[in-house]
């Protein structure tokens, strides 16, 4: 039988995605591309924003259409949110949000009856390993930070930590799977192991150094005020990638607080800087979010400057969205959406200028990719994958090189991709 999964939003749920998916793999099911081919079709949704929301609910209802046999099951962040909602939708046959996660397969498999045949948990094949490179692991989920704007806390819970021995073992296996590189996933990934004695984040990444052998680590997400010289020691290891996700949300300092962001933008870019000088060459990427309640042209530039003085790789914009359950949610003073797109094609302009900026100061250099697969450019064939600074690399080679990392010389620069040389 087969299972097609459609995963919508964070990389947390890219992990949850990759967990659920190896879980049929074991029972035996098949994963297909092809929602029409599918016994069931599950929707891994994010509610982040309401057009995430829409996202969701066009996904579940094109799958219906689509395959109106299959069993339609909506999962994940929106559906533990939308729940009573998403029931009352006639296209979804399942819901299960993020509480209930852990009983997808099972529950799926009741409804399928015995359909499918069973398999032992023995190791994949050669071709499971070449399909392999890139495995989101999570670390930690929930939050307890609590910002005006976010419905996550409400999706994920409070904080809580997977253990280190278990992480470890993940890992390893991982490894044996064929994966190459691992990317620690969470909400608050700076909090980690606050419930364990004497383990926090550096301590579980010195851990995974020692006893894994893993070609390359990534952190999806780190808060500035996480940073400190324990952690950021630990990448003279080459097999940690000198890429950080760094959330900047507001580049004011009247708007951070109202968001309850627990920094400003003096200590953020003093964070940025701590970075850069402990590893220049480090890639740093941020969020953030345009047209926050009460948020003022004076305030805007005052992002727009913040901006400019980090010189980010790139910037990801999200024009604010109400989110019911929110403190934002109940303001009285919400900016007017053509305001919002108008500044957020403004902030986009200078994304575009730093991304620019910092690839084209990538030519003449070395960097180590990950080839994934291969892609057409202009009429000719071309390897793809990502750098360890999390650039998208494309090269010509004969070799066959998925799931393969080596160095390559840096050409020029494509839009927003590099071209090089093995």
């Amino acid at each position: 039988m087969k299972i097609y999964i459609e995963t919508h939003g964070c990389k947390l749920n890219q992990a949850d995605t990759q967990n659920i998916s190896n879980s049929f793999l074991r029972k035996g099911f098949q994963l297909t591309d092809d929602i029409a081919d599918a016994d069931a079709c599950i929707i891994n949704t994010c509610t982040v924003t309401h057009i995430a929301d829409r996202k969701a609910r066009n996904a579940l209802r094109k799958a219906k259409s689509n395959n109106p046999s299959c069993l339609t099951v909506a999962t994940g962040c929106y559906a533990e949110w939308a729940h009573e909602k998403l029931n009352n939708m006639p296209e979804i046959d399942l819901v299960l949000g993020n509480s209930s996660k852990s009983n997808l397969v099972e529950d799926v498999i009741n409804i399928l009856g015995d359909k499918h045949n069973e398999m032992d948990t023995s190791p994949l094949t050669m071709i499971d390993k070449m399909q392999r490179t890139r495995a989101m692991v999570k670390i930690q989920e929930g939050c307890d930070q609590i910002c005006a704007y976010c419905i996550v806390p409400r999706v994920r819970g409070r904080e809580r930590s997977v253990g280190l021995i278990d992480l470890i073992n993940k890992i390893n296996q991982l490894y044996l799977e064929g994966y190459k590189e691992v990317v620690l996933t969470g909400t608050q990934l700076g909090t980690y192991g606050f419930e364990f004695s004497n383990v926090d984040l550096p301590i579980l990444i010195e851990s995974i150094l020692r006893e894994t052998s893993i070609d390359r680590i990534r952190l999806s997400s780190v808060q500035p005020q996480e940073f400190s010289v324990d952690l950021l020691s630990l990448w003279e290891n080459e097999r940690l990638c000198p890429h950080f996700h760094i959330p900047l949300q507001s580049g004011d300092d009247y708007i951070l607080k109202k968001m309850r962001r627990r920094y400003n933008s003096e200590q953020f870019l003093k964070s940025l800087q701590f970075v850069r000088d402990s590893l220049p060459n480090a890639s740093i990427t941020t969020d953030v979010i345009v047209g926050f309640p009460e948020e003022s042209e004076e305030m805007f530039s005052n992002t727009i400057e913040t901006c400019n003085d980090a010189m980010f790789s790139k910037i990801h914009i999200f024009p604010y969205s109400k989110r019911p359950g929110t403190s934002a949610y109940y303001s009285d003073n919400f900016v007017d959406n053509s305001v919002i797109k108008d500044r957020s094609k403004r902030l986009e302009f200078v994304s575009t200028h730093y991304q620019k900026q910092y690839l084209n100061n990538m030519i003449g250099s070395s960097l180590k990719v990950l080839w994934e697969n291969t892609k057409t450019l202009n009429s000719e064939l071309y390897w793809t994958g990502l750098s360890d600074t999390y650039s998208r690399v494309y090269s010509k080679s004969e070799d066959v090189l998925q799931n393969t990392i080596t160095n390559i010389n840096i050409d020029r620069v494509e839009s927003d991709y590099l071209i090089g040389i093995i």
